[in-house]
């Protein structure tokens, strides 16, 4: 099984968006830029909202066959590890390996004695095309990136070898993910990095780096974009080195986590993967989820109350709901609305205060992350929460639609 050249992570917390979602990439596919649906909820958002992998699974295939989309498309198992992979192995097909807490945990000597002398045929440097700073190779190097990313590795090679048992090989798309850290990781550490997952035989077929700068939640990049730029168009040159050098699957490609409203890097991208004519993999989640909101800000009535409820009660459980997202969201509380303004809003307000149009004078990064972690809270409201989304479908499907297309799929593809 091979992921397509370019693929879309289309998350959906609540499992109603699946047709909208698909829309979207339909239309992008229509305009020439054949782009892979990737439905994905880790098992974070599972438990929160208590649901199971298979409802992800049944989403997918109910869009698929509601629109008669005739392209592939896959079912992500989200940031899984080997306590909980059981979970999503028998409706999944794409599966990212989240190994990031394994980051800076010791190998065994033995390990680490070999991977040294596996670089042993590199000599003195490597000559990355492209790049015009040499990889010096020295033991003081090696021993840092063994001592940084081999145990992570090997935990990716358990993880994929326990699903390669159940569901046969090449049955499944492999993706590597190290992307919840602090640091990022340098193209000298992807080099690295790549080597030991073809050391290890692991076919993976997308790498989720931590990237510099910082990705958070539902709102636009902060960082140096020139650095971005410069590190994003070096790792994809080691890329292409390593599947030439190493025998890793061709297709590799890179996958931007928390990417979705990343808008003011997605030019940079869409610049160097067409240069390189490279692939790439856009991960999102909460996007989807946001635009939920909106759909019921913009009808009225009870669902504007309830886009209003849920605002005030994740404001009152800031700290709860944060928590679990604390390195991906930054959340400035002096410029969140008190609960009393928030209520004598219209739906416009509302909408255009959650919408993410950088330049509208409504826009509030802040609140945005806020209700961005708050799904908890629609989560507790039930069937009321859930039948608001089935009562009002025509309008949240349009936002989720236009979000996704003309937001996210136009910009990097130049549509």
């Amino acid at each position: 099984m091979e992921i397509g050249k370019f693929s879309f992570g289309t998350g959906d917390r609540f499992e109603h968006q699946g047709e909208a979602q698909l829309r979207a990439i339909q239309k992008a596919t229509d305009k020439g830029i054949p782009v892979t649906p990737v439905w994905n909820k880790s098992n974070r958002e599972h438990n929160i909202v208590h649901s199971e992998p298979v409802g992800t699974r049944r989403e997918a295939d109910a869009a698929v066959a509601a629109l008669g989309w005739k392209g592939e498309y896959l079912v992500d198992a989200d940031h899984i590890n080997l306590g909980n992979v059981d979970r999503f192995i028998a409706v999944s097909d794409f599966f990212t390996l989240d190994v990031a807490i394994y980051i800076n945990r010791p190998a065994p000597a033995e390990s680490v004695i070999a991977f040294k002398q596996s670089c042993s045929g590199f000599g003195g440097q490597v000559t990355i095309p492209g790049i015009g700073e040499p990889i010096v190779i020295t033991e003081a190097l090696l021993d840092t990136v063994a001592s940084k990313y081999l145990a992570a590795i090997q935990e990716a090679g358990k993880i994929y070898r326990h699903i390669e048992s159940v569901k046969g090989t090449g049955n499944f798309v492999t993706e590597i993910s190290m992307d919840e850290v602090e640091a990022p990781q340098t193209p000298v550490d992807m080099f690295f990095i790549l080597k030991m997952i073809a050391d290890l035989g692991i076919p993976a077929q997308t790498i989720a780096p931590k990237f510099t700068g910082r990705f958070n939640k539902g709102v636009d990049y902060v960082g140096d974009v020139a650095q971005f730029s410069k590190e994003f168009e070096q790792d994809v040159l080691v890329i292409d080195y390593a599947v030439k050098t190493f025998g890793l699957p061709e297709n590799l490609k890179l996958s931007v986590h928390s990417g979705s409203d990343k808008f003011t890097i997605y030019p940079v991208m869409a610049e160097i993967i067409r240069k390189y004519d490279k692939g790439l993999h856009i991960k999102t989640a909460g996007t989807t989820w946001l635009e939920e909101v909106i759909g019921l800000a913009a009808a009225g009535g009870e669902a504007l109350d309830a886009a209003k409820e849920i605002y005030t009660k994740a404001l009152g459980r800031k700290e709860e709901l944060c928590a679990p997202y604390a390195d991906v969201i930054d959340i400035d509380d002096s410029k969140l609305p008190t609960p009393e303004e928030v209520a004598a809003w219209d739906s416009a307000r509302f909408a255009n205060t959650l919408r993410h149009i950088p330049d509208h004078p409504d826009y509030n990064p802040n609140f945005r992350q806020l209700i961005h972690v708050g799904y908890k809270i629609a989560a507790e409201m039930e069937e009321r929460f859930t039948n608001l989304l089935k009562q009002h479908k025509d309008i949240i499907g349009q936002c989720v639609e236009e979000n996704i297309y003309d937001r996210h799929l136009k910009r990097l593809f130049n549509l």
